[in-house]
């Protein structure tokens, strides 16, 4: 049997780390973990409840008790806040563009550390983010950062969101695009920046499968080392 590995993929916004981290997972039948729409969960229920985002003591005690599931849906992985479907609800653009902001805080991210550390304590996990590398599975033995230049996740950010009806225009999901990298890796509490160990992917040219199968080298790679 194949060794069961923790596989940290990171990297900015619209890098293609939720699409390749899903289509890996599922390759090796592991645990796919979405750390973003976990940080976009805890987003969208502090705005439902009307809490100021940069209201740090506010915002975490929301985080501490709000329960996070994720359950397999038919054509995408279904997140749930309590009994609250809200798949759809935290990929709507002022969620985006909020949950830099409620993700740089530092309780808030020792608590979604904690849940993620969990599902991944048994391996056969692909968990992706900004820090699952540096800081959430700083052990993990296969790391991937994932680039791509700014104008080519604009281009992939405008293409999903034509396909759910949102319309915003080219140049102004690159623009948030840029604010969001630059919030992120400026961030006091871990920053977006590449493990040390990290192998570093540009995705920019290439097509999807294309990412999948340079990664599952690598994991099978390590596969046999360890075997």
């Amino acid at each position: 049997m194949s060794e069961e590995l923790q596989v940290a993929i990171d990297g900015p916004a619209s890098a293609g780390k939720s699409t390749v981290a899903k289509l890996v997972a599922k390759k090796f039948k592991y645990v796919y973990c979405d750390t973003g729409a976990m940080y976009r969960a805890i987003t969208l229920a502090a705005m439902q409840a009307k809490v100021a985002l940069d209201d740090d003591a506010a915002v975490t005690n929301i985080a501490q008790a709000t329960v996070i599931t994720f359950k397999p849906g038919n054509r995408v992985q279904q997140v749930f806040i309590g009994q609250q479907d809200i798949t759809q609800a935290i990929r709507k653009p002022e969620v985006t563009n909020n949950v830099s902001t409620v993700a740089a805080i530092k309780d808030v991210r020792t608590e979604m550390v904690k849940q993620q550390r969990v599902i991944a304590s048994h391996g056969g996990i692909v968990m992706d983010g900004r820090d699952i590398g540096t800081t959430v599975l700083p052990n993990a033995q296969v790391k991937i950062f994932l680039v791509a230049s700014a104008h080519e996740r604009a281009v992939r950010r405008y293409n999903e969101n034509i396909k759910k009806g949102i319309e915003t225009p080219l140049v102004q999901l690159q623009k948030e695009i840029e604010i969001r990298d630059k919030k992120d890796s400026t961030r006091a509490v871990s920053p977006l920046k590449q493990a040390e160990d990290a192998v570093l992917v540009d995705t920019t040219s290439l097509s999807i499968d294309q990412v999948v199968k340079k990664i599952s080298t690598i994991i099978m790679k390590i596969q046999h080392e360890l075997s």
